[in-house]
């Protein structure tokens, strides 16, 4: 009855979607003509069934198992697209009173306190060093690149996209020679290496010890040992003073009971007339809102602790806990999807060597599900990333009483 029930919804949602479901006996459902994205349904009963038991969860645990997949000359990420650029509007409202009977709560297990997001970090960064170079470009670069929009994308390679990325969120935070830098989730060491190649002194921090490894032996090959110093330490417990603050897509896995605390701590490390310049995934507040304390496929087999904030979250943050406000706010959603995309392909093409590592099958569909979902999320405008610049706010003039003015 549960998968019945789902099935009906599922063929009302792809109604609304330009795509075509395609079932084993035939039979086609969806709004897309015979040219649009197609995915092909091999085990109904137990996809609908997975489905039914968790509705945010059950679609990529049906991928996952190999109960549906996309058809012979669809793109995953293509057929993924549609479904995000119409997400606020596919459950029947009437589904909607129900919501807060189907989701489930975020596990206390995975709250980012010290110990928890060490935890949630690993979890995620410390499966290999090697799975990554597998599919990253040669700087081991873990976030959005940014491309150059004045040139066919098709010409561009992704390692430079990656470095003018750098370069930029270097130049918003005013990185120069002799300037103290902290950096907030230093990846593998590209950014760190880049900012003392610029003659700047490097403080960097991470909860991977996988990272942190790899980082420290590319800034000695690098011959920069003397200006970069990457521990393995919690944000909250960094002390000292810093000219720029730096942080590449970390946000996302700080969790919003700790906002306040992680702004505050830029606050505090930040030298009077210093910049904060922060790479951040983004999304709709409203929709942020009503997902925040659900639990989702992401936080389940990707990223557990993760929530991607708003701009208004972070201007609400910083308003209320801090003295700093957002400036710049340099958006380039669709590069993240061209990112996601060229990653997705990679990892596809590379797998016998990942799997040579110990990954299975089932990790293959997990992640090239995370990659294609992700890359929909961005290519729709469901997400976006932007760099943003924080500085302190004006401090308010002091103004004498009119009863002390003299007449």
């Amino acid at each position: 009855m549960r998968a019945r029930l789902a099935r009906l919804v599922v063929d009302r949602m792809l109604g609304q979607v330009p795509v075509r479901a395609i079932y084993p006996d035939g039979t086609i459902r969806g709004a897309g003509g015979p040219d649009a994205p197609a995915l092909r349904i091999v085990r109904p009963h137990s996809m609908f069934e997975r489905i039914a038991s968790n509705p945010k969860i059950g679609l990529g645990e049906a991928y996952t198992a190999g109960d549906w997949t996309a058809d012979e000359g669809t793109d995953l990420g293509d057929l993924l697209t549609p479904f995000a650029a119409r997400l606020g509007q596919l459950v029947p409202p009437f589904l909607l009173r129900f919501r807060r009977v189907v989701d489930q709560r975020l596990p206390r297990r995975q709250s980012n306190t010290p110990n928890g997001a060490r935890s949630n970090i690993s979890a995620h960064y410390d499966l290999s060093n090697a799975l990554f170079g597998a599919f990253l470009d040669p700087g081991m670069t873990y976030s959005s690149a940014l491309f150059d929009h004045a040139v066919p994308l098709s010409g561009q390679d992704l390692e430079e996209a990656q470095n003018r990325k750098v370069e930029r969120i270097l130049d918003q935070a005013g990185v120069r020679a002799g300037s103290s830098v902290l950096e907030i989730g230093i990846g593998w060491g590209t950014l760190a290496v880049a900012a003392a190649r610029r003659g700047a002194q490097i403080t960097g921090i991470t909860l991977s010890t996988e990272q942190l490894h790899l980082a420290r032996k590319r800034v000695a090959d690098a011959g920069l040992a003397d200006r970069v110093e990457l521990r393995l330490q919690d944000y909250r417990s960094v002390t000292g003073s810093y000219d720029a603050i730096v942080s590449v897509e970390m946000i996302e896995a700080v969790g919003e009971e700790y906002w306040p605390d992680y702004f505050r701590t830029l606050d505090r490390l930040l030298t009077p007339g210093g910049q904060v310049a922060l790479q951040a995934i983004l999304m709709d507040h409203d929709q942020m809102l009503a997902t925040r304390r659900s639990y989702g496929w992401i936080q389940k087999y990707i990223f557990p602790g993760g929530l991607i904030p708003s701009r208004t979250a972070i201007d609400e943050t910083l308003a209320q806990h801090t003295t700093l406000r957002v400036g710049d706010d340099h958006r380039f959603g669709a590069d993240y999807a061209e990112t996601l995309r060229r990653w997705r392909q990679t990892f596809l093409a590379n797998w016998p060597a990942i799997q040579e590592e110990g990954f299975d099958e089932a990790f293959r569909r997990t992640w090239e599900y995370y990659l294609a979902y992700s890359e929909a999320g961005f290519a729709s405008g469901y997400l976006d990333v932007g760099q943003l610049l924080l500085t302190r706010r004006a401090q308010r003039s002091q103004t004498t009483p009119m009863s002390c003015i003299p007449h």
